[in-house]
């Protein structure tokens, strides 16, 4: 299986959490993630965070979910 180390952008970001979280998921939004400071995906991504460091630290705390769509 591939790492999630590979360089991503916003919207591939976006659409790999539409794939393992669903459309519409609240889950950029509501959801803080220890490895991004507890911050949520949007959160991070305001405060800078490049999109791949995001995907790495989604796939670390949610490695079930995101399985089928790392990079």
């Amino acid at each position: 299986m591939q790492s999630c180390s590979y360089h991503v952008r916003i919207s591939d970001l976006r659409e790999r959490l539409n794939l393992s979280f669903g459309v519409g998921s609240h889950f950029p939004i509501d959801i803080a993630i220890s490895e991004l400071g507890s911050r949520s995906v949007n959160e991070a991504l305001e405060d800078g965070f490049e999109p791949d460091e995001i995907w790495k630290a989604v796939c670390q705390a949610h490695p079930k979910e995101t399985e089928k769509y790392r990079y």
